[in-house]
């Protein structure tokens, strides 16, 4: 007699750097919680935005002070490396999505447009920012999408794939 076992949940690895739309992190893990073993990690200037208390228990938050005392010598792991191993999305091999955040004005810089070709071309998975009132002040396109946005952009690339049988995902 054999034991069914249920399928593993996908392997979200989420990460932020230092704007202030780190501030709905701990949201973004939530909306991932439930459908995903997730992990994050948070660059030190993100942190200032962060609201460590506010996400979920099982999930484990990586710094950049992780990165660096987890290595002592040749042939000990290298946590960014153990990450890519284990996340089924957020490697350059894997499906990768960018959900960016910045004022206006950077949005609709010439530089900008060119990054935003490279990441079409290496055929990462734009989920773009949204028109509202900025964390500056402004009005303007340049706000992070809801995380429930970005959670259902996930969701679905990654359901999709899995019921074509992709074995990338």
């Amino acid at each position: 007699m054999s034991v069914a076992t249920a399928p593993r949940k996908p392997r979200i690895l989420l990460a932020t750097s230092g704007s202030v739309v780190a501030v709905k992190f701990a949201n973004l893990c939530h909306c991932f919680c439930e459908w995903a073993e997730v992990r994050e990690v948070a660059t030190n200037t993100s942190l200032h935005f962060i609201d460590r208390t506010a996400i979920p228990k099982d999930v484990t938050l990586y710094t950049d002070n992780d990165e660096l005392s987890s290595w002592k010598k040749l042939g000990d792991s290298v946590l960014h490396i153990e990450l890519r191993k284990w996340a089924d999305i957020m490697d350059y091999c894997k499906p990768l999505f960018v959900a960016p955040a910045m004022n206006t004005f950077m949005w609709n810089n010439p530089f900008t447009e060119k990054h935003l070709i490279s990441i079409e071309e290496l055929g990462i998975s734009l989920i773009p920012p949204v028109t509202k009132r900025l964390a500056c002040g402004d009005y303007g396109n340049g706000a992070m999408a809801e995380p429930s946005t970005i959670y259902s952009s996930v969701k679905l690339f990654y359901e999709s794939k899995a019921q074509q049988g992709n074995s990338r995902v």
